[in-house]
């Protein structure tokens, strides 16, 4: 453990922790969102359940972290003239995760403009089994943790104990979210229009990942490049919307 003798090693565990947090908010977004149409006695052991079962998938990869980086080569390519692509692993992940999210949230948001009695809506939706919510939140994490794991490898790049770092830091952040994903659960799922802020949030999320996808492959249309949407230009404008809705919050409740 000489490593932690060194302040250098201290930066990169706290700024990757904070970065893990930063990243795992969509996370649990998700997580509450899906863990929501269960009984009222089974949404704090999926939440718990998904979180952990993100830690042990981030360990997971943080080990396999050689296959991740051969995931790099193309083992398709399309050439049509006005469209190119390469697809490789990484890009593949990211665009399947990408689809599954814009799926995922649009069907809910439909679901819940299309029904106006909300009270209803939420006991309509409380018919999924434990299972069925399990099998999302292990695809959804499997994205997410991708994301966060080449996310980390590239700040930990060059630093002795790495891997421990990343490893620590992944534990430590799971373990922060677990003591704040009720609050954060109730909150979301307590405000109607919070919780459409947060699924048009995961459409966004999404539609970043595809891009972030298509960027990875050199995906090209009629010989322009698509290009990666800065997460900065991402989580200002989800700062801005959530400051902005909190206002209103505050308002309603001061008229009420």
């Amino acid at each position: 453990m000489e490593i932690f003798a060194y302040a250098d090693t201290w930066v990169a565990l706290l700024t990757l922790t904070f970065l893990e947090i930063i990243l795992g908010i969509d996370n649990i977004i998700f997580i509450s969102i899906t863990a929501n149409k269960l009984p009222e006695n089974k949404i704090r052991k999926a939440t718990l359940l998904g979180l952990a079962l993100a830690m042990i998938t981030r360990i997971i990869l943080l080990f396999s972290i050689s296959y991740l980086i051969a995931l790099k080569n193309p083992f398709f390519e399309v050439d049509l003239g006005w469209f190119k692509t390469a697809l490789t692993g990484q890009s593949l992940i990211l665009l399947l995760g990408g689809l599954f999210l814009l799926y995922k949230s649009t069907k809910e948001i439909r679901q819940k403009v299309e029904d106006s009695n909300h009270v209803e809506v939420l006991k309509s939706l409380k018919i999924i089994s434990l299972k069925s919510v399990i099998i999302q939140i292990i695809l959804i994490d499997i994205v997410f943790s991708f994301d966060s794991i080449l996310t980390a490898v590239g700040m930990t790049n060059g630093i002795d104990g790495a891997l421990i770092i990343m490893i620590i830091a992944v534990i430590v952040s799971i373990i922060i979210m677990m003591i704040f994903s009720k609050p954060i659960s109730d909150f979301v799922n307590n405000n109607p229009t919070i919780q459409m802020l947060a699924l048009s949030f995961l459409i966004l999320i999404g539609f970043m990942l595809i891009t972030e996808g298509a960027h990875l492959s050199q995906t090209e249309f009629f010989n322009k490049n698509v290009g990666v949407i800065p997460k900065g230009y991402l989580y200002f404008a989800i700062a801005f919307s959530l400051g902005v809705e909190m206002m209103n919050l505050k308002l309603r409740k001061k008229k009420n």
